[in-house]
């Protein structure tokens, strides 16, 4: 289900509306470039939000973007502890609801 070759399809959805599409690719450049924080950090916090909301194709696209940035084995391992840990936390919190 989860291929890269399916993001070819993405043609169809900005030929079916263009305009909106391309307002989405914009401002995710936007968001994405360098700024107050640098490229590999925006890439590193991609990807962990990547982990939580467990996107397989933003999962692949931001951790080698990451990795073009610079990221190491280190910092990948620690986004995914704390893509971990913010889960993990966020079903501690949500527990309490059952009481």
């Amino acid at each position: 289900m989860y291929d890269m070759k399916n993001l070819e399809k993405l043609k169809t959805l900005e030929a079916n509306a263009p305009g909106a599409t391309k307002a989405f690719w914009a401002f995710d450049k936007a968001a994405m470039a360098a700024g107050a924080i640098p490229v590999k950090y925006k890439e590193l916090m991609a990807v962990a939000v990547a982990m939580t909301t467990q996107c397989p194709y933003c999962i692949q696209i931001h951790s080698g973007k990451a990795r073009e940035a610079g990221a190491t084995d280190q910092e990948m391992a620690e986004v995914v502890i704390i893509a971990a840990a913010l889960r993990a936390g966020a079903a501690m919190t949500h527990g309490t609801h059952a009481f």
